[in-house]
């Protein structure tokens, strides 16, 4: 389809991701005639087509807004309201309404029954075309102008230009929205990676890569704060992954970007402290003398590959029976189980395919309708603002929820 400036229409969309199809269907299911989404590239939703490992983390088990917001590093606050509107439960009927039923894992994560991203991808895109919405692909929005107090000139990278009367920025981690919302004003929060694994500068963990535990304790050092998180962590050929360290980095995001990434971590393998960990060992010593440390691990929940390593990292034989561990031997064990150190050298590899924190100054946003402080007609919604959550559906629910509302206050103000 061809554009030209003599179109007027009613809303432009720039993004075609996640918060930019929710607008734009709220929008036009809301009453607006014209509305279109204009998607750089050439595949829209395509973060939506691979999150979740093709599975899409469509949102989490999370009810209650004030026990959501907690997940969100950054725009905590300002979202209570927004979630006190749209949150997890109305995505979730939001969805079964358009034919996609969502089930929840034991970790709380909410993943399509089809365990296929293709039925929230198709959804959306069929309830776009049924809503009268108009989608056009590789359409690089190149500038926007203010036309006169109440429309805006859009001018794309190939020339084609139009009018539109309201205009959505739901642009993502892509500069281009970014210097957009500049262009009208709006200061941006620069943007730093978050969700990111660690690399770390020890050869015992790369040499124990593949290891899974549950419920580890995590304290992370930087120059200016600790942080501190629990949960399961992957132990990988570079440093540390796993659910609980990309929480811990989504936190710590900003401080280990001007630190550079460097900064020491603290493990507790078994999230216990020093005195119920030495219970422990009386326990093994008292109850299994005639066994080996090697054969009995301290504790159930330790991988055997991951005890025989701390073993070996003490300079302890396996071999050893509990009956024959010298006290001089558990502390220096203790020490490695409880209060490992180790020091961090960068983020680990494929950490940009996350998140990113940073984007539109949050006071500059009117978070009832999502509409610029700065400029009337002007609205933003998803990670082109400065919010990002932690792992888990978090970052979804936040585009669904700020689409959402932007797509019925546009839908409001043309009335």
């Amino acid at each position: 389809m061809h554009l030209s400036s003599d179109q007027v229409v009613d809303l432009i969309v720039v993004g075609g991701g996640p918060a930019g199809f929710m607008a734009a269907i709220t929008a036009a299911e809301k009453g607006l005639s014209s509305v279109y989404v204009l998607e750089a590239s050439s595949k829209p939703l395509e973060k939506v087509r691979l999150s979740g490992g093709g599975r899409c983390n469509v949102t989490h088990a999370c009810w209650n807004p004030r026990d959501l917001i907690v997940n969100y590093p950054r725009g905590k606050m300002p979202l209570l309201g927004p979630f006190n509107r749209f949150a997890t439960r109305d995505a979730v009927s939001w969805f079964a309404a358009r034919g996609v039923d969502l089930k929840v894992e034991a970790d709380g994560r909410m993943f399509p029954v089809t365990n296929s991203s293709e039925s929230v991808v198709n959804s959306l895109r069929e309830s776009a075309i049924a809503a009268g919405v108009k989608l056009f692909t590789k359409a690089l929005v190149e500038k926007i102008e203010l036309l006169n107090k109440k429309q805006f000139f859009v001018q794309l990278k190939d020339q084609r230009s139009f009018i539109s009367n309201s205009v959505l920025i739901a642009t993502g981690g892509h500069p281009s929205g970014r210097r957009i919302a500049e262009t009208f004003g709006h200061s941006i929060i620069r943007s730093v990676p978050s969700l990111f694994t660690l690399s770390i500068e020890s050869d015992w963990i790369k040499s124990n890569s593949g290891i899974a535990l549950d419920d580890v304790q995590l304290s992370l050092i930087t120059t200016q704060k600790t942080y501190k998180e629990t949960g399961r962590v992957l132990l990988t050929h570079w440093g540390l992954s796993g659910p609980a360290v990309l929480k811990l980095t989504s936190f710590a995001a900003r401080q280990l970007y001007y630190d550079n990434y460097k900064a020491e971590i603290i493990v507790n393998w078994i999230c216990v402290s020093d005195e119920e960990a030495n219970s422990l060992f009386n326990f093994q010593r008292n109850s299994n003398p005639r066994k080996t440390l090697g054969a009995l691990p301290l504790c159930s929940k330790l991988p055997r590959r991951l005890w025989l390593g701390l073993l070996y990292q003490a300079g302890i034989d396996p071999d050893t029976r509990w009956s024959e561990f010298s006290k001089k031997l558990q502390k220096q064990l203790l020490t490695n189980l409880v209060n490992s150190h180790y020091k961090t050298i960068n983020k680990g590899p494929y950490g940009e395919e996350f998140v990113t924190a940073g984007g539109v100054e949050l006071n500059e946003i009117d978070f009832v309708t999502m509409e610029s402080r700065l400029q009337k007609g002007l609205y933003f919604s998803g990670e082109v603002l400065d919010i990002d959550g932690v792992t888990g559906g978090f970052n979804f629910q936040h585009c669904w929820t700020s689409g959402w509302l932007a797509g019925l206050a546009i839908a409001d103000s043309s009335h």
